[in-house]
């Protein structure tokens, strides 16, 4: 983690400890929580889904992002019992291989 008071780091420029700082914060609740987040970077086509799937009471939980691939969304259903995932072109994926921590 990036200590502010450590002098190791004093040589960063402001703007590389801002984008350090954002990237320690990533998996903080506050934007898992902020719906406009969860969304921004989805393809239209993941988001016409999404939309319709919300209407069934399914919600977005999270959103994975793997290195130089598209945004993977994860929905659970209204009991969080069952989660789908929607691929890429909007289709969803109901045996997806993720594994879910508990």
């Amino acid at each position: 983690m990036l200590d502010p008071n450590d002098r190791a780091h004093d040589d960063l420029e402001t703007e590389d400890a801002a984008t350090a700082a954002t990237l320690l914060d990533r998996r903080d609740d506050t934007s898992a929580n902020d719906p406009i987040a969860l969304r921004s970077g989805l393809s239209r086509a993941q988001l016409d889904t999404l939309e319709t799937m919300e209407s069934f009471q399914w919600r977005l939980g999270f959103v994975r992002w793997p290195v130089f691939k598209a945004a993977i969304p994860v929905l659970f259903n209204r009991t969080g019992t069952r989660y789908v995932v929607i691929r890429e072109d909007g289709s969803i994926d109901e045996h997806p291989t993720l594994t879910l921590r508990q």
